[in-house]
């Protein structure tokens, strides 16, 4: 890539695993990075100036094999104007399942050139014993890896063939939830109002939770300094079911 080329991190990273992924993967890219979050409220939203010639990472999470539908929504305020792009799918240790194919799809109707795609692990953002400390040091030295043979493939001025990537179409059904809820400490901060990238908690009433515009990504979760917020009795049930799917460390792939 030459000096006038940027890299654009477009993320959305309601727990900061995505994000921490994405900065990693980037880390061994020679050329300037800057980082867009999608997971913010809507009034604070800002988009890059995308170029030709620029490379475009995009970083979401998985929800359930799927990628968040807010997420995809933001994501097309951004122009493509034919840029190369990457796309990467960070999950909880479970499985990306159509994540992957889904986000191909988005963005090259966008009009992006998808050169490589990335399946990546975080600590899962409900039941975080799952992919606990993830991406850890053996992770950011494989991301690294795979920054390497990206930009590598990204400096060449050739003709990129579509990409063969694990998943389904049509796209396995989304799911919805779990819904939050304010544990006994709960000092109603407000806190959790004030970042919901959605709206669905108000400053007047920090306790609540309204589920038609809940996304269930965590957020208020991750961010709450009194640690009272969760899913309630659903946790138990929920480790419990993930257990034998989430226990075995999985590994990052690059697609290229």
């Amino acid at each position: 890539m030459n000096k006038t080329e940027t890299i654009h991190q477009i993320t959305f990273s309601p727990t900061g695993g995505t994000r921490r992924v994405s900065e990693l993967l980037c880390k061994a890219m020679e050329a300037e990075s800057n980082i867009i979050e999608l997971c913010t409220k809507q009034e604070n939203l800002s988009y890059p100036q995308v170029s030709a010639d620029d490379l475009v990472i995009i970083s979401m999470p998985v929800y359930a094999g799927r990628v968040p539908a807010l997420a995809v929504e933001r994501l097309k305020g951004i122009k493509a104007n034919g840029a190369k792009c990457v796309i990467v799918a960070v999950y909880g240790n479970r499985a990306y399942e159509d994540a992957l194919v889904e986000m191909q799809d988005v963005c090259t109707e966008m009009g992006f050139r998808v050169i490589a795609a990335v399946a990546a692990i975080a600590e899962h953002s409900i039941c975080r014993m799952y992919g606990a400390g993830r991406p850890d040091t053996e992770d950011a030295k494989e991301l690294a890896s795979f920054g390497a043979a990206i930009i590598g493939k990204a400096k060449k001025e050739l003709p990129f063939e579509p990409l063969v990537l694990p998943g389904n179409r049509p796209y396995k059904q989304g799911c919805v939830g779990p819904y939050t809820v304010a544990g006994d400490l709960c000092t109603e901060c407000g806190i959790c109002a004030s970042e919901c990238p959605t709206g669905a908690i108000s400053l007047d009433n920090p306790k609540g939770n309204n589920h038609e515009l809940c996304i269930g990504c965590m957020r208020c979760v991750k961010v709450c300094p009194a640690q009272t917020r969760g899913i309630g009795e659903r946790l138990n049930m929920l480790v419990a079911h993930l257990k034998p799917l989430c226990s075995e460390r999985k590994n990052n792939e690059l697609f290229i």
